[in-house]
């Protein structure tokens, strides 16, 4: 018996899979705040080297990540040759981690004119560009609040074969003009920086509904006494039927505004008084 054994091994006789690759790790999957800027840029936001955080354009045309003079100084980074820098931690908001992110610091013309000319709406600090975006399988839709960002495992983006800076363009000359212009236009352009209000809750649609999946420990939802189940009715006496709903009573609301909650807790109606906390 052990000698057919041997000889169906040699002959390659027995099943393959006796001799498959472990299974690959299952795809993580992340949800990311983002807001169209007045110039219907898509913008998220960032934390570099635990700083920030940092208002960023995701950018499929650019092959890296640029930033801002200025956001490298504040960051703390070491530039190596070039104007290259290597971020030691990179976190876009809604807790996507990605590491040993290579970015360009440059003063990009595109953004020193719409900050100079207050286009965006909001102040900019540079792009996520490929070498970040290719590694994730990205769902973007426009209804939601959130972009969808999945892993994907045993796939490795092909690196851009130059990422550096060898001289400025021409162009570039046209971003301290831009800021000239906007000086001699008397555009002044208002980049008040509030922090994102947060609620610490994970929500669905249903049949016109939108229910309390999960409540966050210790969240601002928390202390409110939200439960899971609860049906949002309304909010400051607009009526929700829709997470995108919900997201626009929300989407300019900064820490600490309060807000009634009115919610269906089976039978019960309940009033909660909300106040958002800090996010990202």
């Amino acid at each position: 018996m052990y000698l057919r054994l041997a000889w169906a091994v040699c002959c390659g006789l027995l099943p393959a899979a006796t001799l498959a690759q472990p299974p690959a790790d299952p795809p993580a999957k992340f949800e990311i705040p983002y807001r169209l800027t007045d110039s219907n840029h898509i913008l998220v936001r960032a934390k570099i080297n635990g700083k920030g955080p940092f208002n960023l354009i995701l950018d499929t045309g650019a092959p890296a990540v640029f930033i801002t003079k200025p956001v490298a100084k504040k960051a703390e980074l070491e530039l190596g040759d070039k104007e290259v820098a290597t971020f030691k931690s990179f976190e876009l908001e809604g807790g996507l981690k990605v590491a040993d992110v290579k970015a360009v610091v440059q003063d990009l013309v595109q953004i020193d004119g719409m900050n100079g000319l207050g286009l965006a709406g909001v102040e900019l600090h540079g792009v996520i560009g490929y070498n970040v975006l290719a590694q994730f399988r990205i769902t973007y839709d426009f209804t939601a609040d959130k972009l969808a960002f999945e892993t994907i495992p045993g796939f490795k983006p092909r690196i851009p074969g130059r990422i550096s800076v060898d001289k400025a363009d021409d162009i570039q000359a046209m971003g301290p003009m831009l800021k000239m212009l906007a000086a001699m236009s008397g555009i002044k352009p208002n980049f008040e920086v509030v922090p994102r209000g947060f609620i610490g809750i994970e929500f669905e649609d249903t049949t016109g509904k939108v229910i309390v999946k999960k409540v966050i420990a210790d969240s601002p939802a928390a202390k409110a006494g939200f439960k899971a189940g609860d049906v949002i009715e309304s909010i400051q006496a607009t009526d929700i039927n829709t997470g995108n709903d919900l997201s626009k009573v929300l989407a300019k609301a900064r820490a600490g505004t309060k807000f009634r909650v009115t919610v269906k807790r089976g039978d019960q109606t309940e009033e909660l008084t909300l106040e958002l906390g800090k996010g990202l």
